[in-house]
């Protein structure tokens, strides 16, 4: 009987064991093909069509929260669906939106339709953009009481890691922000996308073409009364770290900074640049297309009307 006992002992040992190696194994594979599919998902940016673009895209996320649902510890997916969820909004919804307000007008049924589908995608990206941020450092919601405390929060993140996912959240919730200008609750908070920002160059200017200081550009510009002379310096600094490549600066120097100071030929100028690109960076080329789109439309009367043009 104490032979039995111990055999059966052994079994169980053995079984948990067994157990418990699955389990990891389990863990293993799914963060792999997480890991790969992050690797890999850098290739939609070298297409040329918006259309197949767009599709990819938009299948793409059922895939991503997939993942998260299989591991909702795992940075990488945390980083795809902040970064895919506030690319789809920017790249291809907020683009249906403007085609349907050209086309139907501003406050048009399929146009606010659009602008809601663009507002909840980067509702999206912030959710999980917030929670990648907490996961690397604790302490989001008690920073998020006011600037300093936020800024105090911020320095705990020091690495270029770091520096990526601040911007893509930070993306996320500027943009929202500005679809939403009408609504002081969400207004209201866009100190916090400020700071996440602004700590995110200071800790990498140089990341995606110098993408922060665009987007840093496009924030001072938001109005005519808003800092232009920091826009400016933004703007001026992103276009000498691209060059010039990346046509999404000049698209936003123009959009933001040139129409805020009704300057029209300058703003023509840059959009016609934008237009007239060749395929200057393979690598960012579906950001580029991207770019072309929008300023062909930002140069057709309507559209430069806005700007008192």
């Amino acid at each position: 009987m104490q032979t039995l006992s111990r055999k059966l002992k052994s079994l169980s040992f053995f079984a948990v064991l067994a157990l418990a190696s699955t389990g990891c194994i389990k863990k293993m594979l799914v963060d792999g093909q997480i890991e790969s599919t992050r690797k890999a998902s850098v290739v939609v940016n070298t297409f040329s069509d918006w259309e197949v673009a767009r599709r990819s895209a938009s299948a793409g996320m059922s895939k991503l929260e997939g993942f998260h649902y299989l591991a909702p510890y795992n940075e990488d997916a945390l980083f795809m669906l902040t970064k895919g969820w506030s690319g789809l909004a920017f790249g291809f919804i907020e683009d249906e939106m403007e085609q349907a307000q050209d086309l139907h007008g501003e406050d048009s049924e399929l146009a606010e339709y659009h602008k809601a589908r663009a507002a909840s995608a980067y509702v999206r990206a912030i959710y999980f953009g917030t929670k990648l941020l907490d996961m690397r450092h604790e302490g989001f919601e008690p920073a998020k009481k006011n600037a300093e405390t936020m800024r105090n929060w911020l320095q705990e993140f020091e690495g270029e890691d770091d520096a990526i996912y601040l911007l893509w959240t930070a993306q996320a919730w500027i943009s929202r922000v500005s679809l939403l200008k009408d609504q002081p609750e969400i207004v209201a908070d866009l100190f916090i996308a400020y700071e996440l920002l602004k700590r995110s160059v200071e800790l990498y200017p140089t990341y995606n073409y110098a993408t922060g200081h665009t987007i840093l550009g496009a924030y001072h510009a938001r109005s005519g009364m808003a800092e232009l002379d920091e826009s400016k310096k933004h703007f001026e600094a992103a276009l000498k770290i691209n060059g010039g490549k990346a046509l999404l600066t000049k698209l936003n120097y123009a959009a933001r900074y040139y129409c805020a100071k009704v300057d029209k030929a300058n703003y023509v100028k840059l959009l016609t640049e934008v237009v007239e690109a060749g395929d200057l960076l393979p690598e960012q080329r579906l950001q580029n297309t991207i770019a072309k789109r929008r300023a062909r439309r930002y140069l057709s009367k309507e559209r430069m009307a806005n700007c008192s043009f």
